[in-house]
């Protein structure tokens, strides 16, 4: 079984990677495996690959219940 979090993307640079948001901390994640993502797009990360987009009430609805709300 994986763990992926979801996370907004804030910035994409040339060599395939994103700064992506997740709850005020930003990370740097690999594209590769869903080059279609854009700024501003939710996408769930996994050992520092973008794995998916996924809609922001998805994304949202998640990172709350794991806030317990």
């Amino acid at each position: 079984m994986c763990l992926a979090i979801p996370g907004k993307v804030k910035k994409i640079s040339n060599d395939h990677t994103a700064e992506i948001e997740i709850g005020g901390i930003v990370k740097k994640a690999n594209l590769d495996l869903i080059p279609q993502v854009a700024v501003g797009d939710y996408v769930l990360l996994h050992a520092g690959f973008a794995i998916e987009v996924i809609d922001q009430e998805e994304a949202l609805e998640i990172l709350r219940a794991w806030e317990g709300k």
